[in-house]
């Protein structure tokens, strides 16, 4: 996994073009089309600018990370929409994690044409699906982008700050670009109730914990994301407290920040360390002189969740990925916050 300024950048590749619609997704779409179609024209703000979508979208394209497996959730297979895998585990072919494939095959729906991410968004390939709505509200945009993307059809672009966009505001904003904002209530409310029953006695109240890239190899410095980032914003959403350093720095909107060795006396309060890495990690913090201070470290209660596999990806909330990697996180963070005296 890249440093967190270049990660920016590759997960801004990271979203998946899934081509055609399988007869039960456009089942789901017929069932909901009525309902839906009152409502429009509908018109959405947010950072870039205004959004009219006139009718309810048939054909949906989605650039990005986590905005395509919104739209599966709710029934609806895009013609079109980014590859995941290039972005976290540098494969050297395009592809979909299991999260999506087991949606693709829930909803009958083959393997769909994956943009080509490499050089970027892939206008033309975009421009070639024919969408009558592109969903990207998790996404950098540019001005640029969004202006030429809106010459192919109507954008839902990120409300504020580029990558800054919670899970729950992922859904709602695609939802409502789909027309399907109260089945992207329900959605959220879902995910919600799994997240309470899974951590119900996880016992994460009181404590701390926050997202880092940490490399074992190279300890002079290390990457906390904040808390406006999707990584440590899911602990939140889990239950734990976020170092007020986080939620000042996503405040100002910052992603990330780094923190050399001599001063990791500045990381005291983090009780969990989550970050990228294998089973080195803990080793290597330990034996570091200063990293090796702080009391996390100490306790043992790091959480590594490996580097371009399927975990490492999941911890990025998206609708899909939420129930699929659910258990297994809570299990391991339930195991290092047990270690907290």
């Amino acid at each position: 996994m890249p440093r967190p300024a270049a990660a920016l950048a590759t997960i801004a590749v990271a979203a998946v073009t899934l081509v055609g619609c399988s007869s039960a997704a456009a089942d789901s779409a017929d069932d909901n089309a009525g309902a839906a179609a009152d409502g429009f024209p509908i018109t959405i703000e947010h950072a870039l600018g205004e959004t009219v979508i006139d009718a309810q979208p048939e054909r949906v394209a989605t650039i990005a990370w986590g905005n395509q497996d919104v739209a599966l959730a709710l029934g609806v297979v895009p013609v079109g929409s980014d590859t995941q895998v290039w972005a976290w585990s540098g494969a050297s072919e395009p592809g979909v994690y299991e999260w999506t494939s087991d949606k693709l095959d829930e909803l009958g729906a083959e393997q769909p044409t994956l943009f080509d991410t490499t050089d970027g968004i892939d206008f033309e390939a975009i421009a070639d699906t024919a969408p009558d709505v592109i969903l990207a509200a998790q996404s950098d945009l540019s001005q640029e982008d969004y202006d030429t993307l809106s010459a192919i059809a109507p954008v839902v672009s990120y409300p504020d700050i580029p990558w800054f966009t919670p899970w729950r505001d992922q859904i709602t904003l695609n939802a409502e670009g789909l027309g399907l904002a109260a089945e992207g209530d329900a959605l959220v409310a879902d995910l919600e109730q799994q997240i309470a029953d899974a951590t119900a006695d996880a016992g994460f109240d009181g404590k701390s914990a926050a997202f880092f890239y940490m490399s074992p190899a190279d300890l002079s410095t290390v990457s906390l994301y904040t808390g406006g980032d999707s990584r440590t914003a899911f602990l939140g959403d889990l239950g734990f407290a976020l170092p007020q350093v986080a939620v000042d720095a996503a405040e100002e909107g910052s992603f990330y920040l780094d923190y050399s060795a001599e001063n990791a006396d500045q990381l005291a309060d983090v009780d969990v360390i989550v970050a990228y890495g294998d089973e080195t990690l803990l080793p290597a913090l330990q034996a570091d002189p200063l990293w090796s201070t702080l009391p996390a470290v100490q306790a043992g209660a790091v959480v590594a969740v490996g580097e371009g596999d399927a975990y490492s990806a999941a911890v990025s909330p998206t609708a899909l990925s939420i129930p699929w990697v659910l258990d297994q996180y809570v299990g391991d963070l339930k195991a290092a916050a047990a270690k907290v005296q």
